[in-house]
């Protein structure tokens, strides 16, 4: 059976927690046998965005998925994929940045820069097609929107970013 990829990643975390998975390869046996067609790239790929980790067993170790939110740190290549594949545009103002993206993909960026941890997001509030990025009085968001900004592969710098009025 196909699942989407919401659908097979849930069915992933479940499996993680309630079995020892110790390889993407097993993992990917696993869900074969669940009668769920999936390739060690795209398990590579789920595994990364659902930030599960490597934890360490009395045998070796075992994929897991932190609990608490908190501990749910995506790793830098998963940000880098979703701000390349969905942020359009970068502004900033002060201490605040503003991401762009297509319409109905804005929850996707907010989450993903929130799993991530960046240094200097204190957080973000996602719409339909805007993120808004709180970033510490200390960094800036000139900085952020740099780093942002590199991280979706648009060129010159956020300042540059033209803007239009919204209707």
């Amino acid at each position: 059976m196909s699942l989407g990829k919401n659908q097979r990643q849930h069915r992933i975390a479940l499996i993680l927690r309630q079995e020892s998975i110790s390889s993407q390869d097993h993992l990917v046996e696993f869900l074969t046998a669940q009668g769920v067609a999936v390739t060690q790239a795209t398990v590579s790929r789920d595994l990364d965005d659902l930030g599960a980790v490597k934890v360490p067993t009395g045998g070796g170790s075992v994929y897991a998925i932190p609990e608490l939110p908190s501990e749910q740190v995506a790793p830098d290549e998963h940000l880098r994929r979703v701000m390349g594949e969905w942020v359009l545009a970068v502004g900033c103002s002060q201490n605040l940045v503003v991401l762009n993206t297509p319409p109905g993909s804005a929850h996707v960026v907010g989450s993903a820069i929130d799993r991530s941890a960046v240094r200097g997001v204190l957080g973000t509030v996602a719409g339909d097609d805007t993120v808004l990025v709180v970033a510490a009085e200390e960094t800036g968001g000139a900085t952020v929107a740099d780093f942002f900004s590199s991280q979706a592969g648009l060129t010159g710098a956020a300042e540059s970013t033209p803007w239009k009025d919204k209707p």
